[in-house]
């Protein structure tokens, strides 16, 4: 599955560990990655110090579900399965 514009539930959802540019030691759940911006597209997208993590990401019906609302439940729960 493509991701949906506008959606940006992975940005905002899980943790990131790694750091972050700007963003020294990651990001913690539920906060918005700071480059994340207004139209919900990253600004750090194919550029190298994107975190791997982020580029490994892969949107699939399983975790995005079928809205912003649905990936930000099904991604928040992901995150608080694995903590």
């Amino acid at each position: 599955m493509e991701c949906r514009a506008g959606c940006g539930a992975c940005c905002v959802a899980p943790s990131i560990s790694s750091p972050i540019p700007g963003m020294p030691d990651g990001k913690p759940a539920g906060v918005r990655c700071i480059h994340l911006s207004v139209d919900a597209l990253c600004a750090l997208f194919g550029k190298p110090e994107r975190p791997p993590v982020c580029s490994a990401f892969k949107a699939e019906v399983e975790l995005c579900g079928d809205s912003r609302d649905s990936a930000i439940r099904m991604l928040g729960w992901l995150e608080q399965a694995t903590v």
